[in-house]
């Protein structure tokens, strides 16, 4: 039987063991959650030189976590906080996530992903999230999602305990954006957009997916939109 092929876009890495040279990485349990939810991963690589992505042959899109958006990209200045910034990069997920809107095509949008959502839709970053009770720069927490946001249809239940690793978060929203979800002190875990059918998470479902059932679910969502997205539905 021939898979349904899921994008997912590649992470440019200053270097790759086994290579002389720069090279694009992806991360392996991405990879497994995509082929788990029944499509074929491809890896798309973020070229200099490309304008569009030729996103036709794709069901859905991954945008997983990476480094840090250089700040320029929403006007502000960049400070010690902003760590790995590769400007080349920033612009082909921005590229991507502005295809994907247009096209309507579903996306998953992971950690920096969600990030890059909220300043491709004209959104602010706060730089460093600065210091919490909750472990977001690497442990467990919960979350809890809003009763019948996208991310809750897609993930069937309304708290989740996630694995977090940033140190980022969204500020000012994008256009088009509504928060659906935060963790206890208040930051930012997820949000959904209004036209276009995106599922957009802080945390990193790829790392424990294989074991928890509701996190594999939204890479099983991509294949599936009509049973998350309502434009009607969309939180206000």
């Amino acid at each position: 039987m021939t898979r349904p092929l899921v994008a997912v876009a590649g992470l440019r890495a200053r270097s790759i063991t086994g290579l002389r040279r720069p090279g694009i990485g992806v991360s392996e349990r991405v990879l497994d959650s995509v082929f788990r939810a029944g499509a074929e991963p491809v890896v798309l690589p973020p070229i200099a030189a490309l304008d569009h992505y030729a996103l036709g042959p794709y069901v859905g899109v991954v945008l997983p976590g990476g480094g840090d958006l250089d700040p320029s990209w929403y006007g502000q200045q960049r400070d010690d906080a902003s760590e790995d910034v590769d400007l080349i990069h920033d612009r082909c997920d921005l590229t991507l996530v502005r295809d994907c809107i247009a096209r309507r095509m579903p996306l998953l949008a992971i950690c920096r992903g969600m990030q890059a959502l909220n300043v491709a839709c004209g959104g602010t970053i706060r730089q460093d999230i600065g210091p919490s009770d909750v472990p977001h720069r690497n442990g467990m927490h919960t979350v809890t999602l809003t009763p019948g946001s996208a991310v809750a249809r897609a993930m069937g239940c309304d708290e989740v305990v996630v694995s977090s690793y940033h140190h980022q978060s969204l500020d000012a929203l994008g256009d088009g954006l509504a928060v659906t979800g935060r963790a206890p002190d208040g930051c930012v875990e997820t949000v959904e957009h209004r036209e276009a059918p995106v599922l957009a998470v802080q945390w990193h479902p790829e790392d424990d997916a294989h074991e928890q059932p509701y996190e594999q679910a939204l890479f099983d969502a991509l294949l599936t939109p009509q049973s998350w997205y309502e434009t009607a539905g969309a939180v206000t």
